[in-house]
């Protein structure tokens, strides 16, 4: 199996709603390392999994509408509790739309997965992963 790993981040403010999570239900910020690991079970060609200029351009792209807001107010995200685990996989389905549409320099078919992990802290990260097809 190989992978190619691009990294961005991200600086949100939100608000959780449940007792769970105590002080964090009031608005509160977090800034995300964001690591998107494109995954296939062999190179292509060109001897590349994908173009990392590519990929790290649709990772920017995808965290665009995220970066310096307040995730509350997008209507999109609109009544959910997004905690890391959750932002996960809505990058993931962003990045796997792009994946299956071609747009990492490799036919979407020939990627395997993605994985996509957002560090919250030198300590404590959640990650998603998924097959394409």
């Amino acid at each position: 199996m190989f992978a190619v790993e691009v990294r961005d981040h991200i600086m949100i403010a939100h608000s959780f709603r449940g007792a769970v999570f105590g002080p964090a239900q009031a608005l509160h910020g977090a800034t995300f390392v964001v690591d998107a690991a494109f995954i296939a079970d062999k190179l292509d060609a060109n001897g590349i999994v994908v173009d990392i200029g590519q990929a790290l351009d649709v990772l920017k792209a995808t965290l665009k509408p995220l970066n310096y807001r307040n995730l509350d107010d997008l209507p999109e995200l609109k009544g959910k509790n997004t905690t890391t685990e959750f932002l996960t996989k809505h990058i993931f389905d962003h990045l796997a739309e792009a994946a299956r549409n071609g747009k990492l320099g490799r036919e979407g078919r020939e990627l395997k997965a993605i994985r996509v992990t957002l560090s919250e802290s030198h300590v404590a990260r959640a990650w998603y992963e998924a097959a394409l097809w």
